[in-house]
């Protein structure tokens, strides 16, 4: 299903000083290779997802507020599926044919991201795989909450990989129905009311049926579990210390 952990509605806080630690030196070694290409019916699914922001865009008028350079969404790890991974990665493909620089500071972000995190990381640190146990899970809702997204420009205040970034990012904003309930970004819809926010809720029902059934054909395909961006984006093999 498409949506985001509650600890995505918080303001923005500073990025903290003890999370710039200095992990163990071991050597992680990146995938370098898409042995499952992009499934074609994500372009679908893409424009599913964003022709129903634009709907909850035009209901909610001015209570929706996210704009260029407004990051507190791209502050904090989330989980992202097989399918967002190689989106992700096909993305950093076309940017290293249009802008090289630019994909080699996002893949540059991405290892120091990775550096700093994965000590803590609630996973396999070899495959960049989530624990799928209650124990991970746990430890994910507490794990670097604070670390900036290495798709983010800093100075910018923008995405580089905007065309291709996760579902959840497509989705974070206006009001969504997860298993929590209806949940929104916390500096959007000011002065609404509950019934107000109900009423410009992201219709979604057709984006996660097809969703899921892309991730389904993944798994038979062998693309299995979540990860992280920052892992996604590393690219090759560097040591984390």
């Amino acid at each position: 299903m498409l949506s985001w952990s509650t600890r995505w509605r918080r303001p923005y806080l500073p990025y903290p000083q003890s999370l710039q630690r200095n992990p163990t030196s071991r050597l992680v070694r990146y995938p370098s290779a898409m042995p499952v290409s992009l499934p074609p019916r994500d372009k679908e699914l893409v424009q599913i997802v964003d022709a129903a922001l634009l709907d909850t865009q035009w209901r909610s008028g001015d209570w929706l507020i996210c704009k260029p350079g407004c990051t507190p969404c791209c502050i904090g790890v989330f989980a992202i599926d097989q399918l967002d991974v190689l989106r992700l990665q096909q993305g950093l493909v076309l940017l290293d044919a249009s802008d090289p620089q630019r994909a080699s500071r996002v893949r540059q972000r991405a290892r120091e991201s990775w550096k700093r995190i994965a000590s803590e990381f609630p996973g396999d640190v070899q495959t960049g795989l989530l624990g799928d146990d209650d124990q991970a899970a746990a430890r994910f809702e507490e794990f670097a909450d604070y670390e900036p997204c290495p798709a983010l420009d800093p100075e910018r205040g923008t995405c580089d990989l905007y065309a291709s970034r996760p579902m959840t990012c497509r989705v974070f904003g206006p009001p969504v129905r997860s298993e929590g309930g209806l949940g929104v970004c916390e500096l959007c819809y000011h002065g609404a009311s509950a019934d107000e926010i109900a009423a410009c809720e992201m219709n979604l029902e057709a984006a996660n049926d097809l969703q899921a059934q892309l991730v389904d054909e993944l798994e038979e395909a062998g693309r299995t579990g979540k990860t992280i961006v920052a892992f996604t984006l590393a690219g090759q093999a560097v040591a984390t210390g």
